[in-house]
C-alpha cells in the first residue's frame, strides 16, 4: 500500500518544466469576491457621478411641468440697405394656433414619427443607439441617415433651449427629454411638438402651416399634405425654394410610413400620385425672393428659431430704387416673351461690383403666380448658362499666352474624345472660316469656342470658374468639351457675382445680402466688412473687358447699337442660349454695376425657336441698365494692356506667302525645271498662300513656345487640319495638295498657231473705199482657234469667238495718218499668236462699211 503524501511533501515536490500551477479553490473564491466588490464600488461611484452630473445640469433647467410658461417670441425685421424701408416682418407667436391632439390627423402624426423618430413610442425620451450613432459619425465625419435627437429632444431644443450646438446643451436636452417623458404621455408630447415646430415663413405649428400652405385646417389635411409638412421642418426655406428636392423628400416620407406599416401600398401610391400643390398666402412683403433668400442665410447661421422668434434687426444690401427698376424691366418684357417665344418667366440680379452687395433680386415675374411656380427663386436655382460661360474660357486662354487676335477656323469639325467623336454646331448652323478669338467670342460661335476649350484644357477652365466663385463645378470628371457651351449648371447669383469680378479686373467679392444683424438689445451680432480678393491676373481681364465692350466686334451677328449697348456709355455684355431654347441669358456690366438676367420656363420646357438670350433676356437687361444708370457719371474700363507676340497665328495671320511662276492663262504652277524653256509671254509671278490649323504652330499648353516638330501627335490635329485643307481648296490662290502644275510642253513653239497678215501690207495707203483686211492662220494638230481679237493702235475694235471670225468695222473715227493693225488669235489651249502691220489712212472720202476677211487653212 502506497503511503499518503502530506501537504509539505507535495509543496516541496519539484514542478515539471512548462506545467501550470493551480490556484487553491479557497484563493479563487477570495479573488472573485474582491472583483465583485470592486465592480459594485465602480457601479456605485458611476451612479453617484451620474447623479451629480444630472443634478448639476438640472439645477438651472426649467420645470417641464411649466413648459408652456415661456417668454413670448419677438418678430425679426428685415430692412433695405438704408435701414428705413421695412421689407418684411417675421412674426413669432402671432401665426401660431394651438390645436388639440384629437384635431391632428393620424396621417400627420404617423408622417412626423416616421421621418423624425421611428422609435418614438418605444423610448423614454432618449434614443441611446441613435445618439451613439450620431456621436460616432460626428467623430469620424461619416454621413448617416438621421441624427440622434428624438421628437422629445427636438421639442426641448425648439421650445426651451437654444439652437446652438454644444455637448452641454445636448446633455441638458437629454435630461429634460427624460423628465418630460416622465411627466407627459406620448400623445401630450406629440401635441406639444406639432404645435411648436416651425414649418417655415411665419408658420409655427401644424395648424398655421396647414393654413399657410394649403389654405385649410390641419384636421382636413390629406396624407400627401401631411407627408409634405413632415418633410419641411428640417430646412423650410431651402425646400420651399427647391421644390423638386421637397417632392423627393415627401416621397421618402411616404415610403417610410409604408415600411413602418402606417400605410398600405395602395394608400402610399394614392398619396404619391397626389404630389404637392401649394396654396400660397404670403402678403405684406417687399422683394419676397430676396427676403426669403436672406432668411435662409440667417437660418443657416443662427437657427430657424432665433430667426423667426429672436427679434433680430437685419439690414440688407437691397437698394429699393434698383429693386423697383428691376421689377419694372421684367414686367415690361415678360408678357412679350410669352407671346413671341413662349417664355413665361424671368429673373434678375444686380450687384455692386465694388463690394459684391446685391442691389436687386427678382426671383420670378410674380411671387404669388402659381401658374409659373412663382415662389421658386430662379436666381438661386441651377440652370445651364449656355454661351454666357464662354468669356471665362477665353479669359483662361489669354492668361496662358493666346491673344484675342489668335486665329481659329470656324469649320465643322469632329473632336476626338474619350467617349467618341464630338461634333458641335454653331447656333445658326453656318461656318465662317478663319476668325479671331475675339470675333468668335463676340459672335458667340460655338465651334471656335470648343477649340479654345481644348487648347486651354477642361481642368484649367474649371479652376478659373472656381476662382470666380462658382460652387457648382463639383463633378469635373464628367465634364467634356461641351463645358464651354454651358454644360454645367450655375445660379444667376453666382454668375452675376463672377461677371462683377470681371468688371473689377479679377477682384472678387463674395455676393452679399446682409450688411448688419442686431439682437433685441441692439447688440451687433454681425456686420459686413469688405473683403476683396484678387483671384485672377488683371491684364487678361482688362483684355476681356475691352473685347466685351467693343460693339463693332459683335455687330456682324447682332448689328450695331443693339440692346447689348447703352447709349454714350461703355458696357460689356454677353448673351447665352442653351439647347432647344430652354434658357436665355444676358450678362453685362459697367465698371461699378453688374446685372444678369435669365428668361425661360421654370419647368425647363422649350421656348419657341429664336427664344435665345438676345431675344428674351437682353431687352430686360437693357431696360434695367438704362433706368438705373440714367443721370449717373459715365465710367470707362481700363485700357487694354500692350503686348507683343512673334508667332503670326497669334497675331491674326493665317497665311504663309509663297511666290510662284504660273501660267498666265491656266494659273497652273510652272515647275522649276520647265522655266528655262517656257515662253516668257506665258509666265507671270503670283503670290500663293498656304495655311494650317493652329495646332500646326503651337503646343497647346505653351502657345508662345517652340513650334511643334511633329504636330500630328496631338489627338485633334488630323481632324482640324483636314477641315482647314478642305476650306483652302475652295479659296483662290491657296496652295493645297490638289494644286495643279503646268505641263512643261503645253506652250512649245511647235504648238503655237501661225498667223500671216495678207492685207494691208506694210505701209499700205488706205481710204474708206479700199480699206480691207485679209489674213491667214494655221494651228497645231487637234487644235482649234477659239478667239480672234482686233485692235487698231490701242483701241479694241472687235472680238470674235465664233467661226468664221468675220467682223464689220466702220472707221468713222479713224484719223488720217499712220496706224497699226494688231490681230491676236487664241487656240483652245490658250496658246496665242499676234501680228501687227503699219498702214496709212486717208479719211477724206465718204465712210463706207469695210469687210474684214479672214482666210483659214
Amino acid at each position: 500500500m502506497t503511503p499518503k503524501k502530506n501537504n509539505s511533501q507535495m509543496a516541496n515536490k519539484p514542478t515539471k518544466p512548462g506545467a501550470k500551477k493551480k490556484l487553491p479553490q479557497a484563493r479563487k473564491k477570495i479573488i472573485l469576491k474582491k472583483l465583485i466588490i470592486a465592480a459594485l464600488i465602480c457601479l456605485v461611484i458611476g451612479l453617484i457621478a451620474l447623479m451629480i452630473i444630472f443634478a448639476w445640469f438640472s439645477k438651472d433647467l426649467p420645470n417641464p411641468n411649466k413648459i408652456n410658461e415661456r417668454s413670448i417670441e419677438q418678430s425679426t425685421r428685415i430692412y433695405d440697405r438704408t435701414g428705413e424701408v421695412l421689407l418684411y416682418e417675421i412674426h413669432g407667436d402671432t401665426n401660431r394656433t394651438l390645436i388639440k391632439f384629437e384635431n391632428i390627423p393620424k396621417a400627420c402624426i404617423d408622417a412626423t414619427v416616421s421621418i423624425e423618430d421611428a422609435k418614438f413610442y418605444n423610448h423614454s425620451g432618449i434614443d441611446i443607439v441613435g445618439i451613439a450613432r450620431a456621436v460616432i459619425a460626428h467623430i469620424f465625419n461619416w454621413e448617416v441617415q438621421g441624427g440622434g435627437s428624438t421628437i422629445t429632444q427636438q421639442f426641448v431644443k425648439n421650445a426651451i433651449l437654444t439652437n446652438d450646438y454644444s455637448y452641454v446643451r445636448k446633455i441638458k436636452e437629454a435630461i429634460l427629454a427624460f423628465e418630460m417623458e416622465r411627466k407627459f404621455s406620448k400623445e401630450q408630447i406629440l401635441q406639444l411638438y406639432l404645435n411648436e415646430i416651425p414649418y417655415g415663413s411665419t408658420a409655427y405649428g401644424i395648424e398655421s402651416a396647414a393654413e399657410l400652405y394649403f389654405g385649410k385646417s390641419a384636421k382636413d389635411l390629406t396624407t400627401a399634405q401631411c407627408a409634405t409638412l413632415a418633410a419641411l421642418p428640417q430646412s423650410p426655406s431651402y425646400y420651399m425654394n427647391h421644390q423638386d428636392t421637397l417632392l423627393g423628400r415627401q416621397q421618402y416620407v411616404l415610403e417610410r410610413m409604408t415600411s413602418l406599416d402606417y400605410l398600405t401600398e395602395t394608400e402610399k401610391e394614392v398619396a404619391q400620385a397626389e404630389g404637392i400643390v401649394f396654396e400660397k398666402n404670403v402678403s405684406n412683403i417687399t422683394a419676397p425672393h430676396f427676403v426669403f433668400y436672406v432668411k435662409e442665410l440667417l437660418a443657416d447661421k443662427y437657427g430657424t428659431k432665433k430667426v423667426e422668434q429672436g427679434g433680430l434687426k437685419v439690414i440688407t444690401s437691397l437698394d429699393i430704387f434698383h429693386q423697383e427698376k428691376a421689377e419694372e424691366a421684367i414686367a415690361e418684357n415678360v408678357e412679350k416673351n410669352l407671346t413671341n417665344y413662349n417664355a413665361e418667366n424671368a429673373g434678375l440680379v444686380s450687384v455692386d461690383t465694388q463690394t459684391g452687395q446685391i442691389l436687386a433680386m427678382v426671383g420670378s415675374k410674380g411671387y404669388f403666380d402659381e401658374t409659373i411656380d412663382g415662389q421658386v427663386n430662379v436666381t438661386t436655382s441651377l440652370r445651364q448658362p449656355g454661351s454666357s460661360f464662354k468669356p471665362f474660357v477665353y479669359l483662361t486662354a489669354w492668361d496662358m499666352g493666346y491673344t484675342p487676335e489668335t486665329m481659329l477656323f470656324d469649320l465643322e469639325t469632329d473632336f476626338v474624345t474619350a467617349t467618341g467623336n464630338y461634333h458641335p454646331h454653331n447656333y445658326d448652323l453656318r461656318e465662317r472660316g478663319p476668325v479671331s478669338m475675339a470675333k468668335a467670342l463676340m459672335g458667340s460661335l460655338n465651334i471656335p469656342a470648343v477649340k479654345t476649350l481644348y487648347l486651354v484644357g477642361v481642368d484649367k477652365a474649371i479652376k478659373t470658374a472656381e476662382k470666380f466663385g462658382y460652387t457648382s463645378f463639383n463633378n469635373p470628371e464628367a465634364y467634356g468639351l461641351s463645358l464651354v457651351l454651358g454644360g454645367v449648371e450655375v445660379s444667376l447669383v453666382e454668375h452675376t457675382a463672377a461677371y462683377a469680378a470681371l468688371a473689377r479686373n479679377g477682384e472678387f467679392h463674395q455676393p452679399t445680402a446682409i450688411l448688419k444683424v442686431e439682437d433685441t438689445d441692439g447688440k451687433i451680432l454681425e456686420e459686413w466688412q469688405n473683403n476683396p480678393k484678387q483671384v485672377f491676373e488683371a491684364d487678361p481681364v482688362k483684355i476681356l473687358n475691352n473685347i466685351l465692350s467693343t460693339d463693332s466686334l459683335r455687330s456682324y451677328v447682332f448689328g450695331s447699337g443693339s440692346r447689348l449697348t447703352l447709349p454714350g456709355r461703355p458696357v460689356a455684355a454677353k448673351t447665352g442660349t442653351t439647347n432647344e431654347y430652354r434658357d436665355g441669358w444676358t450678362m453685362g456690366y459697367t465698371p461699378t454695376l453688374a446685372a444678369g438676367v435669365w428668361a425661360g420656363n421654370n419647368d425647363n420646357s422649350k421656348m419657341a425657336a429664336g427664344g435665345g438670350g438676345f431675344s428674351v433676356a437682353a431687352p430686360i437687361w437693357n431696360s434695367y441698365m438704362k433706368k438705373v444708370t440714367k443721370g449717373t457719371a459715365v465710367e470707362n474700363f481700363d485700357s487694354r494692356p500692350a503686348s507683343s507676340v512673334e508667332k503670326p497665328i497669334l497675331k491674326g495671320e493665317i497665311d504663309e506667302i509663297t511666290k510662284a511662276k504660273v501660267d498666265k492663262f491656266s494659273e497652273e504652277i510652272i515647275p522649276e525645271e520647265c522655266l528655262a524653256d517656257y515662253p516668257l509671254e506665258y509666265i507671270i509671278e503670283k503670290d500663293l498662300k498656304q495655311t494650317h490649323t493652329i495646332l500646326h504652330y503651337v503646343i497647346k499648353d505653351n502657345p508662345r513656345g517652340i513650334i511643334p516638330e511633329n504636330p500630328a501627335t496631338d489627338s485633334q490635329y488630323t481632324n482640324w487640319e483636314a477641315m482647314v485643307k478642305l476650306w483652302a481648296s475652295g479659296q483662290p490662290d491657296y496652295l493645297t495638295e490638289e494644286i495643279k502644275y503646268a505641263d512643261c510642253h503645253q506652250r512649245d513653239k511647235s504648238l503655237q498657231p501661225n498667223l500671216i497678215i495678207l492685207y494691208p501690207t506694210k505701209d499700205a495707203s488706205l481710204n474708206n473705199q479700199n480699206f480691207s483686211i485679209n489674213f491667214d492662220y494655221q494651228t497645231a494638230a487637234n487644235r482649234n482657234i477659239v478667239k480672234v481679237v482686233y485692235t487698231i493702235d490701242t483701241t479694241l475694235i472687235d472680238t470674235q469667238t465664233v467661226t468664221p471670225f468675220l467682223t464689220d468695222y466702220e472707221p468713222s473715227n479713224l484719223t488720217s495718218g499712220q496706224h497699226t493693225l494688231n490681230i491676236t488669235i487664241y487656240d483652245d489651249q490658250n496658246n496665242f499668236t499676234n501680228k501687227n502691220v503699219n498702214f496709212i489712212f486717208d479719211n477724206t472720202l465718204t465712210n463706207k462699211n469695210v469687210n474684214l476677211n479672214l482666210n483659214a487653212e
